[in-house]
């Protein structure tokens, strides 16, 4: 890292991500500095970066990016990966060529090690945190904040705007690594966003059915960003994550951030498999009963007639084409998310 970065940034931590620990509930001032190549950055509050490269310097895409990680907290290698891509940014190994945001999400949630620690942050986008409910909680005011600063960024820089949501599972799955597309009317993918997807060893695409509250949801339907949640493996503690697993996704970013062109696909990864959402699952605290196994992997398939939940008043079975789960958890409030169906598109 050069001294002037280190300076005004981190100092006397090593790197972003010991600097964003040591001040999780901070409130410290925006600081700024420039590279020796010009690359202007801007930390705007912990754990948020806004980086600008030189203006005489070509941008080939002609795109912004927005990259997050630690959302839920005890997500740590795609916070691992985003602050290693930083080092050998500060340390010359590379030079940047897009605007580019960089988010930590929540770093109360990352110190503590856990998902979140009043209310899950992933559902408090699209103005979701101003609900009565949530008034005066830090996780409140933290995915309002973010949603400010994706939107100033996204003026500030009008060219294609690119958001990857940075996840890992919380369970197993058996597709380690998908991508979760958010429902905007009317639009599709882009065939390039599918080959970055490969290119990052993402084999798994989920196509949503409607408007949600994950932060890659605000991103696609208020900034017209194309987004995306992915998951990328496991999670595992701070030190603990086997980064070599996540070397794909590091060097497509990598290569995104530095202008280059898409490499040719390559086997393995040169075909997605792309399946739609058809159910959401909602508590409905009516008596609700979720009858998959709390061990159950991501991608579980169930055959038609299979009784998925129940409350008092419905009784969900699967139809007459099979379907699959992901991100069954039977331990949310009432009315928020216990998992969703899908199908092979």
């Amino acid at each position: 890292m050069t001294a002037t970065a280190q300076i005004h940034l981190f100092e006397p931590y090593p790197d972003w991500l010991a600097h964003t620990l040591a001040h999780a509930a901070a409130d410290l001032p925006e600081t700024k500095t420039v590279l020796p190549d010009g690359t202007r950055i801007s930390r705007k509050v912990v754990g948020v970066l806004q980086l600008t490269p030189p203006a005489n310097r070509a941008n080939p895409n002609q795109e912004a990016l927005i990259v997050s990680a630690g959302i839920h907290g005890n997500e740590t290698a795609p916070i691992e990966v985003l602050n290693a891509l930083l080092s050998e940014l500060l340390n010359g190994e590379w030079p940047l060529a897009v605007p580019l945001l960089l988010i930590l999400g929540n770093p109360s949630a990352m110190v503590a090690g856990e998902r979140f620690l009043d209310v899950n942050l992933n559902r408090l986008f699209n103005g979701a945190h101003g609900k009565p409910e949530y008034s005066g909680l830090p996780e409140a005011a933290r995915a309002q904040f973010l949603e400010e600063v994706c939107r100033q960024f996204a003026v500030a820089h009008p060219q294609a705007l690119s958001h990857y949501d940075l996840h890992t599972a919380i369970r197993p799955s058996q597709r380690e690594r998908f991508a979760l597309y958010p429902f905007v009317e009317g639009r599709q993918v882009p065939e390039s966003q599918c080959d970055f997807l490969l290119e990052a060893e993402v084999e798994t695409l989920l196509l949503q059915h409607r408007v949600g509250t994950p932060f890659s949801s605000f991103s696609s339907s208020v900034l017209n960003a194309e987004s995306f949640t992915v998951e990328l493996g496991k999670v595992y503690p701070f030190g603990m994550n086997d980064l070599t697993r996540f070397e794909g996704v590091k060097k497509a970013l990598r290569r995104r951030l530095c202008g280059e062109p898409a490499p040719a696909k390559q086997p393995p990864f040169d075909d997605l498999t792309v399946f739609e959402v058809v159910y959401e699952i909602l508590n409905t605290g009516k008596n609700f009963q979720f009858h998959i196994p709390d061990d159950v992997a991501n991608f579980t398939e169930y055959a038609p007639g299979t009784v998925i939940w129940e409350d008092d008043d419905t009784c969900y079975k699967v139809g007459d084409i099979p379907e699959a789960i992901v991100f069954p958890n039977r331990d949310v409030p009432v009315g928020q998310r216990v998992g969703l169906l899908i199908r092979p598109r």
